[in-house]
Parts: structure tokens; sequence; C-alpha cells
């Protein structure tokens, strides 16, 4: 498993005081934000951001998130996909070779909208295929279709791609309905990617982005999820992710050394268990 930081952890930060700062942290691999590579990307060139990551001998496996593919219609999905095809373009570019994608899937929903979302994925996944890129499908705990580990297992069997393959996020997985038994679905050809956080003092019920801490500050039950990484020989990255205003706060570099030093520990005791 590759120790990983998501950018989107120290959102009011620079792009390029991330990168330097989670380096100096002893960070050697980084998931992008994409609003914050696109706002980069206003004033510099793909170029650029290679030269940065080279610099402070940085790895960019992973880019997050893309949204809006799935079950949009109309101009609304026509700027959507334009917006994918940029990314997939920039993914190529850079060497990113995983990008996660939402299941932002509003409802109600009739059997029609099902099948959208079913022929979006296979149409993205093909896409994708074309630039060298994986799609790792990112559950949402309250989304109306797509909100479990199971169906999100399924969808992708279903899809058949080897360019789709599963984004497990630590929070969308214990505040949705999915179950420990789901944790089975999971193999080391349809993982991509893995984001992982805590929660404390709030019930799942109520608990939103704000609200994630840093894995083992809190009481999730981490350690079941992590087994499962350890027995299906997960190779691929795991990322801390945050959407915390309070910890978007902390410098880049402060926040690198503790969320590093968090993560290599909640993996380091995963690879002895």
């Amino acid at each position: 498993m590759k120790p990983t930081l998501a950018q989107v952890c120290t959102l009011d930060a620079k792009f390029e005081d991330d990168v330097a700062d989670y380096a100096a942290g002893k960070c050697q691999a980084i998931e992008l934000w994409l609003g914050k590579l696109d706002a980069y990307l206003e004033g510099h060139a793909p170029d650029d951001v290679r030269r940065l990551l080279d610099e402070h001998e940085v790895t960019a496996p992973v880019a997050s998130f893309q949204g809006g593919l799935l079950a949009s219609q109309g101009e609304r999905r026509k700027e959507h996909w334009q917006t994918f095809e940029k990314h997939l373009q920039l993914c190529q570019t850079l060497g990113i070779g995983t990008l996660v994608v939402a299941a932002d899937v509003g409802g109600p929903l009739t059997q029609q909208d099902v099948e959208r979302v079913t022929m979006s994925l296979a149409e993205a996944a093909k896409l994708a295929g074309r630039h060298n890129v994986r799609l790792a499908l990112e559950f949402q705990a309250r989304t109306a279709f797509i909100n479990n580990l199971e169906t999100a297992a399924a969808i992708v069997a279903e899809t058949g791609s080897e360019h789709l393959g599963i984004c497990l996020d630590a929070f969308h997985y214990h505040v949705g309905p999915s179950t420990p038994d789901d944790l089975a679905y999971l193999t080391s050809e349809n993982l991509f990617h893995v984001q992982l956080c805590d929660l404390l003092g709030v019930a799942r019920e109520f608990a939103v982005d704000a609200d994630r801490v840093l894995p083992g500050e809190g009481d999730l039950r981490l350690a079941p999820l992590l087994a499962r990484l350890t027995e299906i020989d997960y190779r691929g990255s795991v990322s801390i992710e945050l959407m915390n205003p309070q910890i978007w706060r902390v410098p880049p570099l402060q926040f690198g050394e503790i969320a590093m030093t968090a993560l290599r520990k909640l993996l380091g005791q995963a690879s002895m268990d």
C-alpha cells in the first residue's frame, strides 16, 4: 500500500505549497484535487506541474474528483463531459493513472435513469481507456443510486471494463448503507483507490464531510477495512482525505508531517495484524 495525502486536506493553501510542504513532511505521493489543479493551470502550463512534482520527488498517482457524468442531461451533460475529456487529457499528460469519479446520482430515479447511469459509466470507462487512465468509481453514501459498496462492485462488474474500478472512501462506507460483509466484494482487481478519514463524537446519521478528522483520532472501526486490504494484497494508493474547514487552515507543512505519521502508523499496524 502506498501512503498518499489528498491535496483537498489543505484546500486554503497554494497548489505549489502543497507539493513542496507535503514533500518536506516525507510524503512521496499526492492525490491531486482537480479544482486546485485547474486553478493553478490558469497561470501555468502542464510542464510546470511536472517540473514541480519532479523537483520535490513527488508522484501524483490519483486525481479527484470528476462529477456530473452519470445522470446529467442536455447542456449540463455536454459541459460535464467536455470537462471530463479535458481532465483525461491532463491526466495522460501528467502521468496520473487514476481519476476518481463521483457517483453523484440524485433522485427520484426511473428505470431509464438507472440505465443512463450504467451506459454513462461504460462510455466513460471506454473514453478513459483511450487516454490510458483508470476510473475509480466513488459511491456516495446519501445519493439515490450507487450509495454503497455492494452496488458499486456490482456496477463495476457489470460494466466489465478493465479501466473501471472502485474508490473506497471510508467516510461513505461508514455513514451510508454499506455493511461489513460488503468488504468481501473488494478484490485486488476491482479496487483502484482508497481514501481514509475518521469521525469523532458524531452519529453517522448526522455526519458530514466537515466532520472528518485524521484516521486514528476518532471512533470509526478502520481495522476490518485495512485487514481486507491486506487480505487481497492491495498495492495501490491509500490517501488521507479530509474536507474539514478547520483543518484547511493548518499550514500544509505541519499537516503533512502529522498526517503522514498517522497514515504510516495505521498502515504499519495493518500489515502486522
